[in-house]
């Protein structure tokens, strides 16, 4: 009888329900987790052939779970009226925090999936490039402004910074020209950012000219761009850079190119000859598209006459390599059938001069 009371009592004690949800509060933490493993395993079954890292939101949503399993907790617990506020605010912080962090995290799985459906035609296709790029810097934006939002979120749940916000709000346009004039530079900066994500002048893949140098644009930033360099190296470019100057976008519109081979030889080489060794030359290797194959002698002097090679290639590295092989081709061409073909220096020498002249 006394076990019985003694149960009974326990019963009806004042711990008896913080543990019964605290006990729920667990289930539901294990049975949310495991649905989320069902719902990813499901998710990656329909996207065959896409690698997507969709762990980075477990973390964040065992997060969300476990604040609503507190929160519930701390409802049914009997505290000090100053503890049960200090630990209420503190639980709307982190919650705050915790939505902000499962955003960002589910930005960057919704940009691998597009950047991942897109990158084997990222390189040739222009669409898919500029899809990318508006992804990327999307993602970028929209992080900015969950931050920007988080924070404003946590400060206004201070009674203090709500006050200050207020009169802050009351000289909106004062503290807006100060800001303005501090922050010049850096607003600038941002600006033009979701200028080129708008207007889009490069685009992921893009092969541009910058400062003399060769690359492909490899991360658009809302402050700098990353150009990867044909020998590895990467080139850090402000992105006001693109706003300001005048560059070279060899894939805006199409990758598709037109490159020269130009040799100087002596006027006994004839023309149709070279012309038709250059067709005969590019017709051997799949680095010509069969779109342009012309020569042309653009240039006489002197000494020589300057023959121009025009080819066409599918991208700017075909064209490269398309450009080293004519070269070659033709040189040993040149070697084997018209060695006399380089630029000769003639002289003309007269008999009989008279011994003042010579």
């Amino acid at each position: 009888m006394d076990s019985v009371a003694e149960f009974r009592s326990l019963l009806q004690g004042p711990y008896i329900i913080p543990a019964v949800i605290f006990l729920l509060a667990t289930l539901f933490y294990l049975a949310a987790n495991t649905l989320f493993r069902k719902v990813i395993a499901a998710v990656r079954l329909s996207l065959k052939g896409i690698t997507v890292p969709y762990e980075l939101m477990a973390w964040p949503f065992r997060m969300l779970v476990t604040l609503i399993g507190l929160s519930a907790l701390l409802h049914s617990i009997a505290l000090p009226p100053e503890l049960h506020e200090i630990l209420r605010h503190a639980l709307l912080i982190v919650a705050v925090i915790a939505v902000a962090w499962f955003m960002m995290r589910l930005f960057r799985v919704f940009e691998h999936i597009v950047l991942q459906h897109y990158s084997s035609r990222v390189r040739e296709n222009e669409a898919a490039r500029k899809i990318s790029t508006h992804v990327s810097l999307a993602r970028k934006i929209l992080n900015v402004l969950i931050v920007l939002l988080g924070v404003s979120s946590v400060l206004m749940t201070f009674d203090t910074v709500r006050q200050v916000g207020l009169s802050i709000l009351a000289s909106a346009g004062i503290a807006g020209v100060i800001l303005g004039f501090a922050a010049q530079k850096s607003l600038a900066t941002l600006v033009a950012g979701i200028q080129i994500a708008i207007t889009q002048p490069i685009s992921i893949g893009d092969v541009v000219v910058v400062e003399n140098e060769w690359g492909r644009i490899d991360e658009i930033t809302l402050t700098y761009v990353v150009v990867q360099l044909w020998d590895q190296r990467r080139l850090i470019v402000p992105i006001t850079w693109f706003i300001d100057r005048p560059f070279q976008n060899w894939t805006r519109t199409s990758p598709e190119l037109l490159g020269t081979v130009l040799f100087s030889m002596d006027y006994l080489i004839p023309p149709d000859t070279i012309r038709t060794e250059l067709e005969r030359i590019v017709a051997l290797t799949p680095l010509w598209d069969r779109r342009v194959v012309k020569l042309h002698v653009t240039n006489t002097t002197e000494r020589s006459v300057q023959m121009r090679a025009l080819v066409s290639a599918a991208n700017s590295s075909d064209l490269w390599e398309l450009r080293c092989f004519v070269r070659e081709a033709l040189i040993e061409f040149l070697r084997a059938n018209f060695p006399e073909g380089l630029p000769k220096l003639r002289m003309e020498m007269e008999r009989n001069m008279p011994p003042g002249e010579a």
